[in-house]
């Protein structure tokens, strides 16, 4: 018998390069996403800088790749507004797909959710 599907929102607050966190979320958004599984992510605070585009890290993994593979893969991702206005980047900045949204929407995700991850 296969498992029912699941929803997961993952909140993605740590900066693409400042710790593993934001790869080991993406690794599991992807993981998720494969097994059939429906995945929102929200970028919030540092977090934000995860959905940059042109990113080209010369010694980590690429997050921008797994990124925009978790997006192919059908994960509906979308950046804090606020947290984006605070630190200067716009929404021509983000990757294609990512949209910026606000609290009601990150509300809307968690209430559609089965389990919601926090890194």
């Amino acid at each position: 018998m296969a498992e029912k599907s699941q929803t997961f929102t993952i909140v993605i607050a740590n900066g693409a390069y400042t710790s593993e966190r934001p790869f080991t979320m993406l690794r599991f958004a992807y993981t998720a996403l494969l097994e059939e599984h429906k995945v929102n992510i929200f970028l919030v605070e540092d977090g934000i800088f995860v959905g940059k585009k042109n990113q080209n890290p010369a010694t980590y993994d690429n997050v921008g790749k797994w990124m925009s593979d978790v997006i192919e893969e059908g994960a509906n991702v979308t950046a804090c507004g606020v947290c984006m206005k605070a630190r200067g980047l716009s929404e021509d900045e983000l990757m294609d797909g990512i949209f910026k949204t606000s609290m009601h929407g990150f509300v809307n995700m968690c209430a559609e959710s089965d389990h919601i991850l926090f890194s």
